[in-house]
Formats: C-alpha cells, sequence, structure tokens
C-alpha cells in the first residue's frame, strides 16, 4: 500500500518506510494532478495541459501512456484506472494526506463540543508540511492550489475559534502573530489575535492590532474594518472578554418534568415503550399519537423516569408546540454547555453541534407536542446508544422507520381506579354514578382528572348531580373545566391548526346522528376534496380511521368529547339527509334479504328511495347480516334522533337483525326510545307489543301476558287487525307457559286468519301447544298436520322446519315415536340451512326430549347441549334453563347427582320467579329424583309432593317431558 502526499512537497512512500523518488518532471507533474482529482476521473485534455503548457507533441498519447507506466514500476499496487471519461487514480482516505485533512475537519465539524472540534482541526492541520507541492510549479494548478490554501487557512481559523471558546488562549498569541504577518489584510485573524491577547491581560497590544488593521485596510483598500472585528474592539475598550469561555458540559442531565403520583394504568404500554427505547440497536424513535385529553405527555413523562437508568448520560425534555426549531436547538445547546455567543446562527449547524454533543452518549430525548416531522429529524441524535420519544397531536406519518403507539381512552378498571385516586373512596361507594361519569368522561385522563379535581374540590357533591350534568350532551364540555384543565381548549389547540376544508368537514362529522361512519357516508357528508380532509383530521388525531368492516367498507370514528367540539360550531351545508335516506333505504333493503323470525307483522311503507349507485349497494349488503352487524350501534342511535313514526319504521327493520341474533337489550332500549319521544297511541301501541315480546322471551310471562292484553285492545280499537293478530297469538303463547291453556285456546280461536299469512303459523303452534296442555292430543295433532300442508306449500324451509317442529312433538304424544324422529330431524336439518337460530334451538330441545324418550341418550344429551348454548348466546333464559334441566337430569344418570343438586335449586327459583308452573313442576320432579341419589330422603319427599301440586293430568305436553327426563336420570 503507497501513500501520497501533496500538502507540502509531492511526497510518495511505498512501501512504508520507503520514500520514493520520482526524477522526471512531467511523472511528477502527472502525479501531481492525478492525487489533486483523487477518486475522480480526469480528462486526458487536462493532463495534457498540465503536462505541456505551451504546446504538446504530435505522440503525447504515447508520451503519457510511457509516463503512467513508468509511475507503476516506480510506485507499488498505484491503481491508475483508464476510460472513456479519462484516467482515475484511486486511493483510500488514509493514503493522502489531503483525505485525511478533509476527513478530519468533518468530524471536528460534526462534533459539536469545542474541545474534540478542536482536537479533529488540530490533527486535520498537522497533514500541512508547507505549501501545496512545494517545488513543483504547473500553471494549470495553480488556481487548485489557492483553493486549498484558503480552505487550511478558514479551517486554521475555526481551530482558533474553538480553542478560545475552550479557554487555551496563552499558546495561540505567538501562532497567530506568525499567521497575521503572512496575511496582513485578514480580519478574522486579526479578530482572534485581538481576543487573545486581550485575555492574557495585554489590552493595549490588542488596541494596537486593531490600529494597525485599520491603518492597512485604509491605505490599501480605502476601507474601514468590519463589523465583526468592531465588535471585538468595542469590547476590549470595555474590558468585556468578546467570547465566553465554555465550560465543561455536565453529565448527567436531566430536564424530565416530574412524574405525576397519582398516575393510573397503562401498563401494556409502559411495556412495550420499554422494549422499543431499551433496545439499544441504533437510534430507536417511539412516536406516541392520539385524541386530545389521551395523556400522551404525561404517559411519555413516567416511560422517561421509568427508562433513566438505560439512559445514564441524560433526559432531555423538549416542549416544541409550534416553537421555531431554530429556537429549540439553541436551547438545547445552551443547557449542554454551549455558551450563547458559541451558539452558531445557522439552523443546520445547530442541528450538527446538538448531535456533536450527544456523541457517543446515551441520552434519552423527549419531544413534546411535536407538529411537524421536519422538526423531530432536526432534533434526532447521530449516533447509537440514545433514544427517542415523541408526543404528537399528529400521527407525524412522515416520520420514516418510528415505532408509532396510538392513545386510546384508559379501560373501564384504569378510569375508575384513577376516578378514585383523585375523588376518595365515595367513587367505590357510588359505585354506579362512577361508571356514569366515566362513561361521560369517554374514558380520557385529562377529562377524568377534571371531574375527579371538581370533586376533591367539593367533598358535598354527589356523583350523581356531577353524571347528571355530565349527560346532558349539551354542557358537557362546559361541566369539564376546571383551573387551567379544560377539554374545551385542549381539543381546540388541534382544531385551530386545520385547514377550511378539514374545519369544514370536522364541523360535519360532529353533526352527523352516526358515530362509527362507514366510508361511503363519510364521502356523501363531506363531498368534494373529502380525502384530503379526512387525511388531514386523521393525521390531527380528531378522526380515528379503522379497519375494514365486514362488508369491506373503510369505518372512521370521531370520539365523544371530540365529536361535542365539533357540533358547537355554526352549521354547514353538506349531505346529511342524503347519509339518512341511503341509510334508512339499506337497513329496508337488508331486512328484506334476512329472515323475520320476530313474532309481530312488518310495518306497511312507502318504498324507500336509494341515493347510493346500485353497484354500491349490492356490494354492502351482499351479506345483510354482516351489514346490520357494521351498523347495529349507528342504527340503534339514529333511532333517538328521529321522528317517532320514522324511528318506528327504522326499528322494525333494525328488529329482524336484532331478534334473529337476541340482541334483546338493543330491541328493549331502542322501544324505550320511540315510547318516550311519542305521543301517538297507535304508535306507542306497536312499541308496547314488541316490549311485550322482549319480556316474554325472558320469561317475564305474567308482566308480558298483561302488557299484551293491553296492546291487543288498544290496536283492535284503532283497526289495526292484523297486528292484533300477532299480539294476541304471542299472548295465547304466553298463557301456555303460565298453565292457563283454556284461556290461551280460547284467545286463538277467537283470531280469524289466513293460511298464507306468516301469522297462521304462530297462531297454529299456539293452538296445538294449547290442545296438548288440555289433553286434547287427537285435535293437535290434525292442527300440526294443516300447518305442516300449509308450510310446505310455501317451500320456505324456515316455515317448513317450524311446522315439523309441532308436528314432531305431537306425533310422540300420539305415540307415533318413529314419525316424531323423523320429523324432528328434518326440523332440525332445515333450519340448520337458515339463519333461524331461535327456532333451531328450540327444534334441538325437541330433539333430545323425543331422543331421550325414545330411548336415545347420547343424542339427547347432545341436543340438549347444543340448544343450551343457543339459548345462551340468543338470551332466550327460559330454553336455556329447560336444557340445563335435562342436562342435571342425565348427571344423575352418570352418578352425579351431588354436582346435579344447585343447579337444579338454581333453575327452580327461576322458573317460581317467571311463573311457568309446567316448568316448575317438571323441576321438583328431577330435583326429586336427585335427592333420592344422594340419599336425602326428605328432601325428595319434599320435592316429589312440590312436583305432584303442580301436576296437571291433562297436560300431555308435560307427561312426554316427564317420561323423558325420568329416562335420563336412570343409570346410563
Amino acid at each position: 500500500m503507497a501513500h501520497f502526499g501533496v500538502l507540502g512537497p509531492l511526497a510518495v512512500e511505498s512501501p512504508p518506510g520507503h520514500w520514493v523518488a520520482l526524477r522526471g518532471e512531467r511523472q511528477r507533474t502527472l502525479l501531481a494532478v492525478l492525487l489533486l482529482n483523487a477518486n475522480q476521473h480526469v480528462h486526458v485534455d487536462v493532463l495534457v495541459e498540465a503536462l505541456w503548457p505551451e504546446r504538446p507533441p504530435k505522440s503525447y498519447a504515447s508520451n503519457l501512456h510511457t509516463y503512467l507506466s513508468r509511475l507503476r514500476e516506480r510506485i507499488d499496487g498505484l491503481r491508475v484506472e483508464h476510460g472513456p471519461l479519462g484516467y482515475r487514480l484511486r486511493v483510500e482516505p488514509d493514503e493522502l494526506d489531503l483525505l485525511v485533512f478533509r476527513s478530519a475537519v468533518a468530524e471536528g465539524q460534526r462534533a459539536g463540543d469545542a474541545v474534540a472540534t478542536s482536537g479533529h482541526y488540530r490533527r486535520a492541520l498537522a497533514q500541512w508540511r508547507g505549501p501545496v507541492l512545494a517545488g513543483l510549479h504547473v500553471p494549470r494548478l495553480d488556481a487548485d492550489v489557492a483553493r486549498l490554501e484558503s480552505e487550511r487557512l478558514a479551517v486554521f481559523e475555526d481551530c482558533v475559534d474553538t480553542e478560545l471558546t475552550a479557554g487555551r488562549h496563552d499558546e495561540l498569541t505567538g501562532e497567530l502573530q506568525a499567521m497575521i504577518t503572512e496575511h496582513p489584510l485578514r480580519e478574522r485573524l486579526a479578530a482572534q489575535l485581538m481576543i487573545a491577547l486581550h485575555r492574557a491581560g495585554r489590552q493595549g497590544d490588542s488596541l494596537e492590532i486593531y490600529r494597525r488593521l485599520r491603518a492597512t485596510l485604509v491605505e490599501e483598500l480605502g476601507v474601514e474594518p468590519g463589523a465583526e472585528v468592531r465588535r471585538v474592539h468595542a469590547a476590549v475598550l470595555r474590558g468585556e472578554d468578546p467570547v465566553p469561555r465554555m465550560p465543561p458540559p455536565v453529565w448527567p442531565v436531566c430536564q424530565l418534568p416530574p412524574d405525576i403520583a397519582d398516575f393510573t394504568g397503562r401498563d401494556t404500554e409502559l411495556d412495550g415503550l420499554a422494549g422499543v427505547l431499551g433496545s439499544g440497536v441504533g437510534v430507536p424513535i417511539a412516536v406516541l399519537t392520539g385524541e386530545p385529553g389521551a395523556g400522551k405527555s404525561t404517559l411519555a413523562v413516567r416511560a422517561a423516569h421509568r427508562l433513566r437508568p438505560r439512559f445514564p448520560d441524560g433526559q432531555l425534555y423538549v416542549p416544541l408546540g409550534g416553537r421555531a426549531i431554530g429556537e429549540v436547538l439553541a436551547d438545547l445547546l445552551r443547557a449542554l454547555g454551549v455558551p450563547g455567543p458559541a451558539v452558531p446562527d445557522d439552523v443546520g449547524a445547530r442541528a450538527a453541534a446538538f448531535r456533536g454533543r450527544l456523541a457517543d452518549r446515551r441520552v434519552l430525548v423527549v419531544l413534546d407536542d411535536a407538529v411537524d416531522p421536519e422538526h423531530v429529524r432536526a432534533l434526532l441524535p447521530g449516533t447509537p446508544g440514545c433514544a427517542v420519544l415523541v408526543t404528537s397531536r399528529q400521527r407525524l406519518s412522515g416520520l420514516a422507520g418510528a415505532y408509532r403507539l396510538p392513545l386510546g381512552p384508559l379501560s373501564d378498571a384504569e378510569a375508575a381506579e384513577l376516578l378514585n385516586r383523585l375523588a376518595g373512596a365515595r367513587v367505590t361507594r357510588e359505585r354506579a354514578d362512577a361508571g356514569r361519569i366515566i362513561a361521560a368522561c369517554a374514558r380520557l385522563p385529562l377529562a377524568l382528572r377534571i371531574a375527579g379535581s371538581r370533586l376533591a374540590i367539593r367533598p358535598h357533591l354527589r356523583l350523581g348531580e356531577l353524571a347528571d350534568r355530565l349527560e346532558d350532551e349539551v354542557r358537557r364540555l362546559d361541566e369539564l373545566t376546571v383551573s387551567d384543565l379544560a377539554v374545551r381548549s385542549s381539543i381546540a389547540l388541534s382544531h385551530d391548526g386545520l385547514s377550511p376544508p378539514a374545519r369544514r368537514a370536522f364541523s360535519l362529522l360532529g353533526r352527523c346522528r352516526l358515530v362509527d361512519l362507514p366510508a361511503w357516508a363519510v364521502t356523501t357528508l363531506i363531498g368534494a376534496d373529502a380525502d384530503e380532509a379526512v387525511e388531514e383530521l386523521v393525521e390531527a388525531s380528531l378522526l380515528e380511521a379503522r379497519e375494514p368492516d365486514a362488508t369491506g367498507e373503510g369505518r372512521y370514528r370521531m370520539h365523544d368529547l371530540v365529536r361535542l367540539y365539533a357540533a358547537e360550531g355554526p352549521p354547514v351545508e353538506g349531505g346529511a339527509s342524503t347519509v339518512l335516506a341511503a341509510t334508512l333505504a339499506l337497513a329496508d333493503a337488508a331486512a328484506a334479504r334476512l329472515p323475520r323470525t320476530v313474532p309481530m307483522p312488518a310495518m306497511a311503507h312507502e318504498p324507500f328511495v336509494q341515493p347510493l349507485p346500485s353497484s354500491l349497494v349490492e356490494r354492502l349488503l351482499a351479506r345483510p347480516d354482516e351489514w346490520f352487524a357494521a351498523e347495529r350501534a349507528n342504527l340503534v342511535r339514529l333511532i333517538g334522533s328521529l321522528g317517532a313514526r320514522e324511528a318506528l319504521l327504522l326499528l322494525d327493520k333494525l328488529s329482524v337483525y336484532l331478534y334473529l341474533h337476541g340482541h334483546y337489550a338493543d330491541m328493549r332500549a331502542a322501544y324505550e326510545t320511540v315510547l318516550a319521544t311519542t305521543d301517538d297511541r297507535p304508535t306507542a301501541a306497536i312499541a308496547e307489543a314488541n316490549l311485550a315480546l322482549l319480556r316474554h322471551a325472558r320469561g317475564q310471562y305474567e308482566e308480558a301476558a298483561a302488557a299484551y292484553r293491553e296492546c291487543a285492545k288498544e290496536l283492535e280499537a284503532h283497526g289495526d287487525r292484523r297486528t292484533h293478530a300477532w299480539v294476541s297469538a304471542n299472548l295465547a303463547h304466553c298463557l301456555v307457559g303460565l298453565g292457563r291453556a283454556s284461556e290461551a285456546l280460547h284467545t286463538v280461536r277467537a283470531l280469524s286468519t289466513m293460511d298464507d299469512q306468516p301469522e297462521a303459523l304462530l297462531v297454529r303452534e299456539a293452538e296445538s301447544a294449547a290442545l296438548l296442555r288440555l289433553g286434547r292430543v287427537a285435535d293437535a295433532r290434525e292442527v300440526d298436520r294443516a300447518a305442516l300442508a300449509s308450510a310446505r306449500a310455501t317451500a320456505d324451509p324456515r316455515r317448513i322446519g317450524t311446522a315439523l317442529h309441532g308436528f314432531a312433538w305431537s306425533s310422540l304424544l300420539t305415540g307415533d315415536g318413529a314419525q316424531a324422529a323423523t320429523a324432528i330431524t328434518e326440523s332440525v336439518a332445515l333450519l340448520r340451512g337458515t339463519m333461524a337460530r331461535s327456532a333451531l334451538a328450540k327444534s334441538l330441545r325437541t330433539l333430545g326430549a323425543i331422543s331421550a324418550a325414545t330411548g336415545s341418550r347420547d343424542r339427547a344429551t347432545a341436543a340438549f347441549e347444543e340448544a343450551r348454548d343457543l339459548a345462551r348466546d340468543l338470551d332466550e333464559r327460559p330454553r336455556e334453563l329447560s336444557c340445563t334441566r335435562a342436562l342435571a337430569a342425565s348427571w344423575i344418570g352418570e352418578g352425579r347427582a351431588q354436582q346435579a343438586i344447585p343447579v337444579l335449586r338454581a333453575c327452580l327459583d327461576e322458573f317460581r320467579e317467571m311463573g311457568g308452573r309446567s316448568a316448575t313442576g317438571l323441576t321438583w320432579l328431577v330435583l326429586s329424583r336427585a335427592c333420592e341419589e344422594v340419599g336425602d330422603s326428605a328432601s325428595a319427599l319434599e320435592a316429589a309432593s312440590a312436583a305432584a301440586g303442580l301436576a296437571d293430568p291433562r297436560d300431555a305436553s308435560a307427561a312426554v317431558l316427564r317420561r323423558a327426563l325420568l329416562a335420563l336420570t336412570r343409570p346410563a
């Protein structure tokens, strides 16, 4: 490996320790040109001009080739390449003094610390052995040589600046005097010498340097000294130090705000941040984002305090908040020991100095409330060992390589714990009202902190009173203010930075009646520029973009407190009416594609006009069940904002889905909302009838029967015969459950329905059930046979499966077990192919009873288990209890009677409360068998007596169920 020198006489060392003497002038010139352009192509014309400045010979090409050949012979390992662009001499950075010089200068510029910077500059200057290419005059290189000499002088002056800043003035005086002698017009050198002399106590000599410089400039150039020299001169006259000395940096440095004592929750997030920031790999960056009030800054401070042991050199805390990045960097440099006058003017230089200060240190940098990825980039350390934690209202999507942690609301448990810490033990005592406060605060830490502080300030303020105030959406944001904390102002900071189109979109979304919006609704609502506005709102954490739903439609959600703020502004024009019309039409079309299992008639109405393109509608409703699942919460909420008639119509469509899947709580809340907002009696009667239906499904038979009767009277009075028929049929079923079969039979036989009407099957089911309870088994089977024939004529699998269920049961009671088994098997198979899970659960339960009665024990228990699970999912408590009772009976036969007893007693309590006479009697019967098995004769006798007291000798259904249940209690 050869080493070359051009910063002084041309020198070649090859091999190490052996200096090569190049005799020919043109060989030396050729090498000098190539070295000054090391690793760059030099055109042949440049080389020819350098070698023969006056007139090249005709054989210059062969001569050039000869010179290169001789250089290769003399210098071991010389790497000269020849190509279309010319010749290139390849050297490594440490093989040429010029490259070593420039590399050391670059390291000094990055260092930031004055002492370290000076060391790099001195290493660079040490490469110079004299004038560039001393002893070799090549006119073609004169400009290059002059440029290098200027570069050397500038580096020397930079070096002197750093050493003056570090307080090293004593050893500089002689060196500066020699340089000023060589460059008498160099103002910067004169100013540096003045500073060194002044610090050495030689004020007079310092002023003399200024006088001589001024005289020379005026005499030779006719100009006065520049501003910097005049500033130094004035400082010397005042006896002040023109450049304050830089104190050595003090490590470690900690700027973190104090950690709050009542910090609550976020354990998962803290562990995630610790794993990312403490990895020790590269310079990890974590960005905490989230809506206003989510507690980003508080979490960042807690995480930084936890991570202090991993960053022993310090923790910097930088509140950005829209501040100019140059100002931020200046503050950081001063905090790291750089005096004001030594802080560079250029922002890029400040950033480089900041990186230099952190070089090879282990420092955590916390950047709070960043608004721009570019600002964050300017504050990133340059060496491994450091880490950066950023909080921002923006997502900072342009910040590449960052680990992003979106911060959502607290969990319910975390929110309750925070409120308890702030307001005391009464939060636990008044748990229900505390839950209302937590819900109104949307589980956001800022809102909860305000609410908790208000409770702490006023110990006598009841939680219920504060909850009432917060549940009023009109005044909620007014209530969430205490001292200098306010949810409204926190949201306003994000809102004020939006563009006008995004502000309009923000207002429209806040006023929209839907909360979890599909993408089509957002586009329809906002109109033009929707994509850009939505992206800006998502970036600002004012709108949450969510994963596509089951229909493939993207979703957007505005959190409650943000939505309330958005709705406060003046109304703006948008597509809200179009969104509402489209939603109603979609609900109507989706309901038409699902089986209507709710035992109430569909409401008549004019056809809905659909404003959306048909292709979009088809995509959304390809699986109507999934569309309802995605929009369920929106539709329930929408019902509360519509007029009573319009709300009832929408609820009629939604109930098709809700009843099908057992979402009775949503149905109940929605119908209660309609009932509370209407004075129209027909509308109220329909709402009441549906509420009675839900009580019936939950086993509240007495309440349901009373409500059915009142609704039936009102509907008949208003001439609504069809709804009256449905309600009356439901009443009959309820009466059968209460053991009042005669009354049930009278109720259904008073109805006049057509076989082709959907309610006809419901009426016949009730009639058959009543007849069976009265012991009129043959009559019941004829009713079921006729119902089955009518159902088969419709070719509807659900109606056929339902009718087969009734026929199977009456067949069993007439002694035709084979027919019963065939019919119930077909019923289950048909209903499995439909979405009618309630009807399937009912048929599975009957399959269990028929199988038990006919000796198929394993098949019976499997059917009962599946029916119980379905009923539990659908919240159909009576059916779940009856299946649980059957399974407990099978445990007795398996020798687990002791395990069955508490289960049976629990079933007994619920059946008693429901008022189901037959169900209660059957449960007493099974309980008596369990008590017999465990040897508790007294309890067995008591249970058997209670069962006998409730038995109805006419009830054929109960008789067969007794037989089936007792069969299960026998040893397996």
